[in-house]
């Protein structure tokens, strides 16, 4: 007996691989803060300050790659532009991911060996990840070494991944200081050149002001959401780092394609489980990866 994988082909991605949400609740935030204002003021060209911005956006970014290496810091600010593209649904990769061992499960309790190992290594896979642990599943690694070793390497990402985080969060409590720096600034060179012509001074006071409202908008609007956004999908990558490992430590023990099916079902969510129900035996399938037994 053998598995078939039936699973239905994944929808095809949008033609914008930036999310809607994002940017609409950037825009409507903008708009709730600066929209008041601007209706009372000469337009929102008096909240530009090219200085302002320089000390508050210069000086995060300085201040990142003094404290952290710099291809972290790259990584990081690449997260505030990845925080506006849509994101891969968890369920999707997982149900991907069940397929893809069930098809491996099949080829090793179904072939002999050379053929097994042939019928593997012909498959483009990747992801180092999941290479990783195909390759210590048909090696000769007992099953919960197989299982410790893949847990090692998914812990070991995920703590690689959340320095990236911890960027993020130190960027969001140094932009309202460098806010408050450039305030000092701007004040400062007020007090210099203070005299009788108010033209003279506004620059100055555009500059102070402006420095705090930047530095309070960009922790508040982008470096808290897009760390939030970052540990978000780490998790959901962490989870599905152990969901693989679980799959390897079966692969390894040559377990049943139908034993492993049942077990990684307890990694998925409910409506996602793909199993006989014996208290309900009449109920239509929903559409969800689905299996048959067909004979050998």
């Amino acid at each position: 007996m053998r598995l078939i994988d039936e699973m239905p082909n994944p929808p095809a991605a949008s033609a914008s691989p930036y999310a809607r949400a994002p940017i609409v609740g950037a825009g409507f935030g903008l708009l709730l803060v600066l929209g008041p204002i601007a209706l009372g003021a000469r337009g929102l060209l008096i909240f530009f300050s090219l200085g302002g911005l320089a000390i508050v956006v210069g000086g995060v970014i300085a201040v990142a790659f003094m404290s952290f290496e710099a291809e972290e810091v790259r990584k990081a600010l690449d997260a505030v532009i990845q925080m506006f593209r849509k994101p891969q649904a968890a369920h999707e990769s997982l149900r991907q991911d069940l397929a893809n061992i069930l098809r491996w499960s099949d080829m090793i309790n179904s072939r002999g060996e050379r053929k097994r190992n042939s019928g593997i290594a012909e498959e483009d896979i990747d992801d180092s990840f999941v290479k990783y642990g195909l390759n210590m599943a048909l090696s000769e690694y007992a099953p919960a070494d197989v299982r410790d070793m893949m847990e090692t390497a998914a812990e070991a990402c995920y703590e690689r991944d959340s320095r990236v985080v911890d960027i993020l969060q130190a960027m969001t409590s140094h932009a309202p200081a460098f806010g408050m720096v450039g305030t000092l600034l701007g004040m400062v060179a007020l007090l210099g050149n203070l005299s009788d012509n108010i033209s003279g001074i506004a620059p100055s006071l555009a500059v102070a002001f402006l420095s705090t409202l930047y530095g309070v908008l960009s922790a508040r609007m982008v470096y808290m959401p897009a760390a939030a956004r970052l540990r978000q999908e780490i998790e959901s990558q962490r989870f599905r780092h152990h969901f693989i490992s679980e799959g390897m430590m079966m692969l390894a023990s040559k377990k049943s394609s139908m034993e492993i099916q049942d077990r990684l079902n307890s990694f998925l969510r409910p409506d996602h489980h793909d199993y006989f129900d014996y208290f309900d035996r009449h109920a239509k399938p929903v559409s969800r990866p689905r299996f048959k037994v067909i004979g050998a």
